[in-house]
C-alpha cells in the first residue's frame, strides 16, 4: 500500500482517534447533539490538524527540544485562531453558535497534541500532512455517526430533515447522557465485530506486546499503564548512567593522551 495512503487507512480505521484510541472525548460528546454539529466540529479539527502537522513537521529540527511543547502550542493556537474567525465569518450562524466555546478548545485536543508529537515531530511535512488528513477524516466520520444516532433517536431528525413523529423521539439522547449511551453502544458494537479497537488486537499485536512486557490491549486499568510507563523510563534512566561512566573514561584517557 502507498505511505501516503497508507496513512489515511491508519486515521480512518486502524487507529480511529474516537473509536480505536479513545482521544478527544470531550467535543466527541458534548458537540454531536446533531449530525451537522458532529461533521462542523470534525471538519474544524481537520483543518488545524493538517496544517499543523506541516507546519510542525517543517520546524522540527528547528524547535529545541526542551521547548518543543510550547512551540506546538504556539503553532496550534495559531491555527485554531484563524479556523475561528473563519467559521465566525462564513459558517452558518446556527452552528458557529452550537460549537461555541469547542473551537477555541480545539488548542488543547489531545489528537492534535498527540499527533504532532508523535508523528509530525518525527516524518517528513508531506507525509504528516496526510497523517493529518486520516486522522480529521477519522474523527468526522466518529463524530457524524455519533450525531447521526443521537439526532434521530432524539429529535426525530437527520439533518435537520424531520424522519420520526414526535410521539417516538427519546428526549435524553439529545442530553448529556445520551451521548454516553450512544457511544457505549458504538462501541460495544464495534467490540461484537471485532473491529479495529483499544481491547480487540490481533494474535500478532498481542504476541508482540507480550514479548515486550506490555499489557495486552485495554484491561481498564489505567495505574497499570502507568506504572508500566514509569518502568520504561527507570530502565532508560539506569542505561544512561550505565553509559556515564564509560563515557568519562573515555574522556579522561583522551584528555590523558592529550
Amino acid at each position: 500500500m502507498n505511505k501516503y495512503i497508507e496513512r489515511i487507512y491508519n486515521g480512518i480505521i486502524k487507529e480511529n482517534p474516537t473509536f480505536v484510541i479513545m482521544l478527544g472525548m470531550c467535543p466527541t460528546l458534548a458537540t454531536t447533539t446533531s449530525a451537522i454539529n458532529g461533521f462542523g466540529m470534525g471538519v474544524a479539527t481537520t483543518a488545524v490538524l493538517i496544517f499543523s502537522n506541516m507546519l510542525i513537521a517543517a520546524l522540527r529540527n528547528i524547535i529545541p527540544e526542551k521547548v518543543r511543547i510550547p512551540a506546538y502550542v504556539v503553532v496550534i493556537a495559531s491555527l485554531v485562531t484563524i479556523v475561528d474567525l473563519l467559521m465566525q465569518a462564513f459558517a452558518p450562524r446556527d452552528l458557529y453558535n452550537a460549537l461555541g466555546i469547542y473551537i477555541p478548545l480545539i488548542v488543547v485536543n489531545c489528537i492534535i497534541m498527540g499527533r504532532a508529537e508523535a508523528y509530525a515531530a518525527k516524518h517528513a511535512p508531506l507525509l504528516s500532512a496526510f497523517d493529518g488528513i486520516g486522522m480529521g477524516i477519522g474523527f468526522t466520520c466518529a463524530l457524524t455517526i455519533i450525531g447521526f444516532c443521537r439526532e434521530l433517536i432524539g429529535a426525530g431528525s437527520v439533518f435537520g430533515y424531520t424522519i420520526i413523529p414526535d410521539d417516538f423521539h427519546v428526549g435524553i439522547f439529545v442530553m448529556a447522557p445520551g451521548a454516553f449511551l450512544v457511544l457505549a453502544c458504538l462501541t460495544a458494537l464495534q467490540n461484537k465485530l471485532k473491529a479495529p479497537s483499544a481491547t480487540n488486537l490481533t494474535k500478532e499485536e498481542r504476541a508482540k506486546k507480550k514479548l515486550a512486557g506490555e499489557p495486552e490491549g485495554c484491561t481498564g486499568n489505567c495505574q497499570s499503564c502507568m506504572l508500566h510507563a514509569e518502568e520504561i523510563v527507570e530502565k532508560k534512566i539506569e542505561l544512561k548512567k550505565a553509559d556515564c561512566p564509560k563515557t568519562d573514561a573515555v574522556s579522561d584517557r583522551e584528555g590523558g593522551n592529550r
